[in-house]
């Protein structure tokens, strides 16, 4: 594999930014966990295209009415036009400004997390974390038993359904790694 990975001054491994997704992440995890942990802040603080729409939307009314109050009442044409892009953004869920702001470099939020929810599962955040294959069918044992099959304790690696969903759901909600909770 050709590595994009340059050793940047400080000691710190930096991965091309030019290049694929995968290639970014395959970058990465050869580059360690480190170089991971490195990259998830950089991504946390990373502004996306929406960030920069609602901000460039934001400024646009607040200046706008900062001018009218003490200018001219002409100036409200800027909060209209901030509330013109904020009410396309809201019933479209994407704007012509997003859109600018995505052509000009800036990532979307899904493009975001796409990569940092692949970093944190080459980090291991979800190696403890139950997956339908093993949470414990309560219907399936019973039916299985009453049928006159093997009648024995259900698996101790098996997951109650809400055990696992209450473990995926503040995974999700912290970003740490969780043990399983065993029915």
């Amino acid at each position: 594999m050709t590595s994009n990975r340059t050793a940047a001054g400080n000691g710190k491994t930096t991965c091309s930014r030019t290049g694929t997704l995968e290639q970014r992440v395959a970058c990465l995890a050869d580059a360690g966990p480190e170089a991971i942990e490195q990259r998830l802040a950089e991504l946390d603080r990373e502004w996306t295209a929406g960030r920069a729409t609602k901000a460039v939307i934001g400024v646009l009314i607040v200046v706008g009415f900062g001018l009218t109050a003490l200018l001219d009442p002409w100036w409200l044409v800027l909060p209209a036009v901030g509330g013109v892009f904020l009410l396309q953004y809201l019933f479209s869920r994407s704007s012509w400004l997003g859109r600018a702001f995505h052509e000009m470099g800036f990532r979307t939020g899904w493009e975001v997390d796409q990569e940092k929810m692949a970093l944190k599962v080459l980090r291991g955040d979800f190696r403890n974390l139950p997956t339908v294959l093993d949470i414990e069918s309560r219907e399936d044992i019973s039916r299985l038993e009453g049928e006159g099959g093997i009648a024995v304790d259900p698996d101790d690696t098996k997951v109650a359904p809400l055990d696992a969903a209450k473990s995926a759901l503040d995974a999700a909600k912290s970003g740490t790694r969780l043990p399983v909770v065993k029915a």
